[in-house]
């Protein structure tokens, strides 16, 4: 099992469950929280300011009011189901998108360009350890591309040396 592949999926769709149960949860009034947000800040700033207690505990009380103004828990919770479906929908995408990548073969025109460019600078002719040390090629998939180009006739043979038809 491909683990980048599975922590990118849970992670995705963990993420957009939370992100939907968020908005649910306040009903998405974004303009809310941002107001309980700067009451919040307002609160803490009178506390450390040295306010009078009795002026803070009111602000405290007031921004609790407008908190349970804001909050739904109860829908978001009815809700849940609408939430985990959604992060569910968000995590089969992201696997699929990473699963249809993975599964994809190499493409052999990019292969073909590494070998031509390697023949270009070698003056037109190269060998198999040319090849290795100077491609990010494996051995097999020289092999390989050297085989399709051979049968195509790009290239020809000559012993250990391969040769670019011009």
């Amino acid at each position: 099992m491909n683990v980048p592949r599975v922590a990118v999926t849970l992670i995705a769709g963990l993420s957009a469950s939370l992100i939907t149960y968020s908005a649910l949860y306040v009903r998405g009034d974004t303009a809310g929280v941002m107001q309980y947000l700067r009451a919040h800040g307002a609160v803490r700033d009178l506390a450390t300011s040295g306010a009078d207690a009795a002026q803070v505990e009111a602000a405290q009380r007031n921004l609790a009011a407008l908190a349970a103004q804001i909050a739904a828990p109860e829908f978001a919770l009815r809700m849940l189901p609408l939430a985990l479906l959604i992060g569910l929908l968000v995590a089969g995408l992201v696997w699929q998108a990473f699963g249809s990548r993975a599964g994809r073969s190499e493409r052999a025109d990019v292969q073909e360009r590494m070998v031509l460019r390697l023949a270009y600078r070698k003056g037109g002719r190269f060998t198999f350890e040319d090849l290795d040390a100077s491609s990010p090629l494996s051995a097999e998939q020289a092999r390989a591309v050297t085989r399709r180009m051979l049968e195509a006739g790009r290239l020809i043979r000559e012993g250990d040396t391969f040769r670019l038809v011009r």
